[in-house]
C-alpha cells in the first residue's frame, strides 16, 4: 500500500525551525504517532507532496518554507480587540476561568470560518488576540518515517468537523 488519496498514512516525526539544526518545535513519536487522512486536505500540501506514493518504512526529511507553510505573521491579526461579551460565557466564573493570558481558544469569523486565537491581554472589557498560526512566520523541516498505512473507514471519510462545531 502507498500513502495516496482516502489512505490513513501514519507518521513520526521531529519538527525544527529551518533545518535539521534548527529550533525543535514539536514531536509525534511513536507512542504518540501522528495520522491523518491523505488528500482531504488535513495537513499542508507540502508535506503531502513529500509522501505520495511511498510505503510504510519510508524515511523522510524535507522542509517547507514560510510561504507553503503557515505563511508570514500578519500584523493586522496579531492584536485583535475582542470583547468579552463576544464569547457568551454564562457568568464570571466560567469567563475567568477561559479569559486567562496563553489560553487559545476558537473563534467564528462572520463567514463561518473558524479560527483560533491566543490570548495575550486580558482588559477590564475586552480581550487582547493573536490569530496568526503559531507557526506562522517559520520556515519548517520535518525528520520521520511513515509506521503505518491503511485504507480510511466510510466513517473516517464522512468525517466533517466543521459540522460538529456547528451541534
Amino acid at each position: 500500500m502507498k500513502a495516496e488519496k482516502n489512505i490513513v498514512v501514519t507518521v513520526t516525526y521531529v519538527l525544527k525551525e529551518d533545518n535539521k539544526d534548527g529550533r525543535f518545535i514539536e514531536e509525534a513519536d511513536k507512542s504518540y504517532p501522528f495520522s491523518f487522512i491523505f488528500g482531504t486536505e488535513g495537513v499542508l500540501p507540502d508535506f503531502e507532496k513529500n509522501l505520495v506514493g511511498k510505503e510504510v518504512g519510508h524515511k523522510f526529511s524535507f522542509g517547507i518554507p514560510v510561504d507553503k507553510a503557515y505563511g508570514e505573521i500578519l500584523p493586522d491579526w496579531a492584536e485583535v480587540e475582542v470583547p468579552k461579551e463576544a464569547f457568551g460565557f454564562q457568568d464570571a466564573e466560567e469567563e475567568e476561568a477561559m479569559l486567562k493570558e496563553g489560553h487559545v481558544l476558537p473563534m467564528l469569523m462572520e463567514d463561518g470560518t473558524q479560527l483560533q486565537g491566543r490570548i495575550y491581554e486580558v482588559k477590564k472589557k475586552s480581550v487582547m488576540m493573536d490569530f496568526n498560526h503559531d507557526l506562522a512566520g517559520l520556515d519548517l523541516y520535518f525528520e520521520g518515517e511513515i509506521i503505518d498505512l491503511r485504507e480510511a473507514t466510510a466513517e473516517e471519510l464522512d468525517y466533517n468537523p466543521d459540522e460538529e462545531a456547528e451541534q
